[in-house]
């Protein structure tokens, strides 16, 4: 068994700290939010999988490198002869405005298939079951295996959790309404953004009406915090002060923090509090993963900003 099995698309990614029309050097390495998150959780002490597919080319081979050096098993990658691993390039042109380009329409990653991700899903046995709204939106096939996958885990016992991950550069919000919609009866823990909410649903309260099917919403606005609601209450936790080099990649680090306290059977405030204290590391630094915190490092926020741990 595992702890966490999750599903998606993960890129090579070039990352420059100006406009990259200027040119100059630029900092390779991968981008996904779900293998963020599954970096997360390894850097806290869990054992993750990853499932994804990939090209057999050297972008491929740095996926499964550099997560396999970051303790995420890869034995569910699929890599194809025939499709190419997907890119995703990040320029800067003011502090903390990135751009994003995405390479990745036909990629090997918008191949992943239904079959594939329920026999992973037998084999790992996860406790969890993460999946975000950019895979379905992928393509139908990718769709068809994420409403699968998710089916199946909750049919045998697995907590699903679904971060809504909207992204405007893949389908319109009416579309994303559709496919996660259709996620919902089988979702225990949903993450979404206090403006993605209408995405889910169309109620006047719609946490509320969420939580007729999910046991948990998580919703985060930014600087004001995150909120945790379940039937039994809502719980508030204010955004750690902490100077923003780069904001991307924060979601998927709160994530990582809510789910492993979750797995750590923390109530939901001490959730929240891992989760927002994940967030704050991810911003301090450019990068989707690079600065996700370990077990050790969680109070490491504790100290003034400044201080030299000698």
């Amino acid at each position: 068994m595992t702890d966490l099995l999750t599903i998606g698309e993960t890129m090579v990614s070039l990352r420059t700290p100006r406009a990259m029309r200027l040119g100059g050097d630029a900092h390779l390495s991968i981008a996904g939010s779900e293998t963020n998150v599954a970096i997360g959780l390894a850097r806290l002490g869990h054992t993750a999988t990853w499932l994804g597919a990939v090209g057999n080319d050297e972008p491929g081979r740095l996926i499964q490198r550099t997560l396999r050096a970051e303790a995420v098993d890869t034995d569910w990658i699929r890599f194809s002869d025939t499709d190419f691993t997907g890119f995703i390039a990040f320029d800067q042109p003011s502090h903390d405005i990135t751009r994003v380009s995405y390479h990745r329409r036909g990629s090997a990653g918008s191949t992943l298939t239904a079959a594939e991700c329920t026999k992973a899903l037998e084999a790992v046995q996860p406790r969890l079951l993460h999946v975000t709204g950019i895979t379905p939106a992928l393509s139908e096939t990718t769709r068809a295996a994420v409403l699968a996958v998710v089916q199946a885990a909750a049919a045998n016992g697995v907590q699903v959790s679904l971060d809504v991950n909207y992204r405007a550069r893949l389908w319109s919000r009416e579309e994303a309404a559709t496919a996660l919609r259709e996620l919902l009866p089988h979702v225990h823990t949903i993450f979404a953004s206090d403006d993605e909410l209408d995405i889910l649903t169309t109620a006047d309260d719609p946490v509320a009406d969420l939580l007729k099917t999910a046991n948990e919403v998580v919703v985060t606005a930014g600087s004001k915090g995150a909120w945790s609601h379940t039937t039994t209450g809502t719980r508030h936790s204010p955004a750690l002060p902490v100077t923003v080099v780069d904001s991307i990649g924060a979601g998927d680090a709160f994530v990582s923090g809510y789910l492993s306290a979750t797995l750590d059977n923390l109530p939901p405030a001490d959730r929240l509090t891992r989760a927002t204290t994940s967030g704050a590391f991810c911003v301090t630094a450019l990068g989707d993963w690079e600065s996700l915190p370990t077990r050790q490092d969680l109070t490491l926020l504790t100290h003034a900003q400044g201080t030299a741990l000698r």
